[in-house]
């Protein structure tokens, strides 16, 4: 039988690090809205991770329903949209997640792995 692992809240934060970091490796370069939207290769990558992250916060909100990070719910809802709404999620809508509301995620997701306290 094996033993369950305990549930570590810092691989999910290193998760969604790495999720944020592949969404920029997948836009174009000059980060232009009609480039990404011509792309479905990047277009797809990025959805994906944005489902990844979202998975990675629902598993930290079951744990510690408090956890802060700004906006920790709607990173959920977005991703159960994306997953049981996939027909209605446009590229401009994973444009405003990626330049909107990506930058200050990444800064609070590296700040909460470098501090001490987790």
């Amino acid at each position: 039988m094996q033993r369950e692992k305990p549930f570590d809240i810092r691989v999910c934060l290193q998760d969604i690090a790495q999720s944020i970091s592949e969404i920029w490796s997948f836009l174009p370069e000059q980060r232009i809205f009609f480039e990404f939207q011509k792309d479905l290769k990047a277009r797809k990558a990025v959805e994906r991770n944005i489902e990844i992250i979202g998975e990675a916060m629902n598993r930290i909100l079951k744990t510690n329903p408090d956890f802060p990070i700004d906006a920790s719910r709607k990173i959920v809802d977005t991703r159960n949209r994306i997953i049981h709404g996939y027909d209605s999620v446009s590229e401009d809508v994973l444009w405003l997640i990626v330049v909107n509301y990506l930058p200050n995620l990444e800064k609070q997701v590296k700040d909460l792995l470098l501090s001490s306290s987790m």
